[in-house]
């Protein structure tokens, strides 16, 4: 997912890594679209996700660089595979202003645009955990 900050030529990108059995954020990462940051945004998955599971995303070229193959699938979104994450995003862009491409609630600095989404996304993991016990 695409954001910005201070004005639309300053884009910058949202890494989300989700686990599907209970639906929470466990990893994130804003910046580019590189393979430097997609390596930053992997070093913050955690281990025991590394080793355990499967990542599906779309056939981005950084993503076949960064992560492992074995547990790397490139899916399109008709495979049905992604559909929680693209969820995920559209309850993102509703409920935090600063995420709507045509806004006047934009923030002006990275950190306080990182703050308000790690704040959503924290607030959103302790709901959906409530949900599940």
């Amino acid at each position: 997912m695409w954001t910005f900050v201070g004005k639309r030529a300053n884009k910058q990108w949202l890494w989300l890594a989700l686990n599907p059995i209970n639906r929470q954020i466990i990893a994130f990462h804003i910046g580019s679209r590189s393979s430097k940051d997609a390596q930053v945004f992997y070093e913050k998955i955690p281990a025991v996700f590394k080793s355990n599971t499967g990542f599906f995303s779309d056939y981005w070229q950084a993503y076949i660089t960064t992560f492992e193959k074995e547990n790397h699938f490139g899916v399109g979104k008709d495979s049905g595979l992604t559909a929680y994450i693209e969820r995920f995003n559209g309850t993102l862009r509703q409920r935090v202003a600063r995420l709507v491409r045509k806004s006047l609630s934009f923030s002006k600095s990275l950190e306080n645009h990182i703050g308000a989404i790690k704040y959503f996304i924290c607030n959103y993991n302790l709901e959906i955990k409530a949900l599940h016990y």
